[in-house]
């Protein structure tokens, strides 16, 4: 395995591919995203990346700079959201979301490895559609002709780091730099959340709240919640406390399915829904209060 080398890793994904196929068909909404992937994998090549690996409706790249790989999603943006691919989608809306990171990463083969990785693509859930969302570590390699299009936005915890990480928001259309929001200062002035929810699963219990605030569930046995089954991702789905709200982020293939107590069904596919009161997460597939697969939760003020 070669030894640690600093790049900046970015991930950029389809927003909402599951409504093209409802409204394109399976053959013009493959066609589609087909598109859309083969503009990001352009994009990254040039302006000096390399195409990692392609998941489904999602492009993992690398760049030796933070600067090209802002160069890069910035022209992906530009290429998707505002070029001709656009008016493929025949009327609804075609967009994709950006979140990159810079720091060490571990080459192996084809691919590196590294907690660089999982922030970038945290980053990338943390974005919204035609949104490209980054670290301090990024802005601090950035050259100062981007350094003046970031805005600080929120603050999150990410699992393997200490503490909250501050987002930034990258002003990639140029009329939208007009005037940037303050720093956000919150960090240790913020009250700790008094709220916290359960998550059980075959008498297993897991707590989230203010002292671990998020809680990850997957198939692989580092989560904090393994759960085995042919349509569950190895890493699934997170639940989140977020100034005091729970947060379901999904990061699958199948999606993640949710029953409240009041009985609404809930799906979320590669974005986040709120978590309130009671209910049932059932993971690719919808579960019932006595399935072996279903995961309470429970909601404590």
């Amino acid at each position: 395995m070669a030894p640690e080398t600093e790049v900046a890793v970015l991930f950029a994904d389809v927003v909402g591919s599951t409504e093209l196929y409802e409204a394109l068909g399976d053959i013009k909404a493959r066609d589609t995203i087909a598109h859309c992937l083969e503009a990001m994998k352009t994009a990254t090549e040039q302006h000096g990346g390399r195409v990692i690996k392609t998941i489904g409706d999602e492009v993992m790249s690398t760049f030796p700079t933070a600067d090209d790989a802002l160069n890069a999603a910035r022209e992906m943006q530009l290429a998707i959201t505002r070029g001709t691919l656009a008016g493929d989608a025949a009327g609804v809306n075609l967009a994709i979301r950006v979140g990159c990171d810079f720091g060490p990463v571990v080459p192996d083969e084809r691919d590196v490895f590294g907690s660089t990785v999982h922030t970038a693509n945290r980053m990338t859930s943390q974005a919204k559609a035609s949104q490209i969302v980054t670290t301090s570590d990024m802005v601090d390699n950035l050259s100062a002709e981007w350094r003046a299009s970031v805005r600080q936005i929120d603050l999150a915890h990410v699992k393997g780091k200490a503490g909250e990480i501050a987002l930034y928001e990258v002003l990639w259309q140029k009329d939208d730099i007009t005037s940037m929001l303050p720093t956000i200062s919150w960090g240790d002035e913020k009250k700790k959340a008094s709220v916290r929810m359960r998550l059980r699963y075959q008498g297993e219990e897991v707590l989230v709240d203010a002292d671990h605030p998020q809680a990850t569930i997957g198939r692989s046995e580092d989560n904090d919640l393994m759960i085995k089954g042919n349509l569950i991702s190895r890493l699934h789905c997170r639940v989140e406390l977020n100034r005091d709200r729970f947060l379901l982020v999904d990061q699958s293939t199948n999606g993640t399915f949710v029953i409240t107590r009041q009985g609404e069904e809930l799906f979320v596919r590669r974005d986040s829904i709120q978590l309130a009161g009671e209910g049932i997460i059932g993971l690719g597939r919808v579960v019932q209060s006595g399935s072996a697969q279903a995961i309470h939760f429970i909601q404590e003020d």
